[in-house]
C-alpha cells in the first residue's frame, strides 16, 4: 500500500480536531537545515511577513484534506495577525498535482500567487483534471495570458524550486499532505480553527521557553 492509498484510509486522522490524538513532532531532525526550508527567496510568502511565528504549509491541490484545513488557516492567520505563513507547493498526487502548482508559482510573477492559491483550494473534490483547474484559476482574475507565459519562461526556476520543496519534504520525512510546521512543531494532519489556533499557542509557548 503505498502512502497515497494510506492517506486515503485515515480521514479521521486528517479531521481530527483535538491536539492530544494528532500525530505531533519535533519539525525540524537533525541534518536538516532550518534556514533553508523556512526562507527560501523564491517560495511565497502571505500574511505577516515580520510575524512572530512561522507555519510551513506542505500541500497539494488534489489533497482534499488540505482543501478542508486551508479556510480555517487562512481564518487563522488573518485573525491572529502575527504569522508568517509560507506556502511549501509539495505536488505529490499526479501530473494534475504538477500543473496546478506550477499555475501558483507562475503567478507568483504577476503578484498573484494567494489568488490563485486560493481558486486552486476551493475547488471541490481529489483528482482534479487540468482542464477545471486553469478553469478556476482564470475565474479568479489573474491574467491568463501572461500566467501561460510566465509558466514557460520561468519553467526552470518553477522546476528547481518544486525540486527543492520535494527534497526538503523527504529531508523532513514527511509521507503525504498536509503537513504543517508550526513554530518548532511538525503535524502531519489536517487541522480545524481550533486545532491551528491550539498547536500555534504551544509552538509560542515552547518558543518562549
Amino acid at each position: 500500500m503505498d502512502r497515497r492509498t494510506l492517506l486515503a484510509l485515515l480521514p479521521v486522522v486528517a479531521l481530527a480536531p483535538a491536539l492530544l490524538s494528532l500525530p505531533i513532532e519535533e519539525a525540524f531532525a537533525q541534518g536538516v537545515d532550518p534556514n533553508a526550508i523556512l526562507n527560501d527567496p523564491e517560495v511565497p510568502v502571505s500574511g505577516n511577513p515580520k510575524g512572530d511565528l512561522t507555519i510551513v504549509a506542505f500541500l497539494d491541490y488534489n489533497c482534499p484534506f488540505c482543501k478542508k484545513a486551508e479556510p480555517d488557516l487562512t481564518r487563522l492567520v488573518k485573525a491572529d495577525g502575527r504569522i508568517r505563513l509560507v506556502h511549501k507547493d509539495w505536488p505529490i498526487l499526479g501530473d494534475a498535482s504538477v500543473y496546478g502548482a506550477q499555475l501558483a508559482l507562475a503567478a507568483k510573477y504577476q503578484g498573484r500567487y494567494d489568488e490563485v492559491h486560493r481558486a486552486l483550494m476551493a475547488i471541490p473534490g481529489r483528482k482534479i483534471p487540468k482542464e477545471r483547474m486553469l478553469e478556476a484559476v482564470a475565474a479568479s482574475g489573474v491574467d491568463v495570458a501572461r500566467l501561460e507565459e510566465d509558466r514557460k519562461a520561468h519553467q526552470g526556476e518553477i522546476a528547481a524550486l518544486l525540486q527543492r520543496n520535494l527534497d526538503q519534504a523527504d529531508a523532513l520525512g514527511l509521507q503525504g499532505t498536509p503537513v504543517f510546521l508550526i513554530g518548532q512543531l511538525k503535524v502531519a494532519a489536517a487541522l480545524d480553527y481550533d486545532g491551528f489556533r491550539q498547536a500555534v499557542a504551544q509552538a509560542r509557548a515552547r518558543g518562549r521557553s
